[in-house]
């Protein structure tokens, strides 16, 4: 990845909605020099798409929570794919250390969390559950410093 690649990333990163056409035009280079910037980054697996930034809170699940999930050994795959097929389910990490798989859940209420909590623990294979509740997100998700560097300035 380069210094283009990385301006080019940092500009769908702030406007994701942008066309090849305008982003040409802001990097001032050619249409084509971006779409083969953009494909050559997808088939190397470092874009791999351009979801829409949702808020879960507006969309009513303005409760985050964590856990910790041991699993019986040999188990994983199984595991992951009972977990997929909880919607409330975000992303599974497979982890070291304590635990087995880390796992972002989002809930309506505490309620509501202990129904969704209910089911992981249903999922066969899924020997113990540690969750923890999330009070505020200081540090979002984010990418733009690491981008910045490869762009060669100092992250803001």
């Amino acid at each position: 990845m380069d210094e283009l690649d990385a301006k080019l990333l940092l500009l769908l990163t702030d406007e994701p909605r942008l066309g090849v056409l305008e982003c040409s035009r802001r990097l001032g280079v050619a249409r084509g020099t971006v779409q083969a910037r953009l494909d050559r980054l997808t088939d190397r697996g470092v874009l791999g798409g351009f979801p829409p930034a949702l808020d879960l809170g507006a969309m009513g699940y303005g409760l985050t929570a964590f856990a910790v999930v041991e699993i019986a050994q040999g188990r994983r795959a199984e595991v992951c794919e009972g977990l997929a097929a909880i919607p409330e389910v975000c992303e599974v990490h497979a982890t070291t250390g304590q635990g087995d798989l880390f796992v972002r859940m989002v809930a309506r209420s505490n309620a509501d969390l202990q129904r969704v909590v209910d089911h992981v623990v249903d999922v066969p294979h899924v020997r113990r559950l540690s969750t923890s509740i999330a009070l505020s997100t200081p540090v979002p998700p984010r990418v733009r410093p690491l981008l910045e560097r490869v762009k060669g300035r100092p992250p803001r």
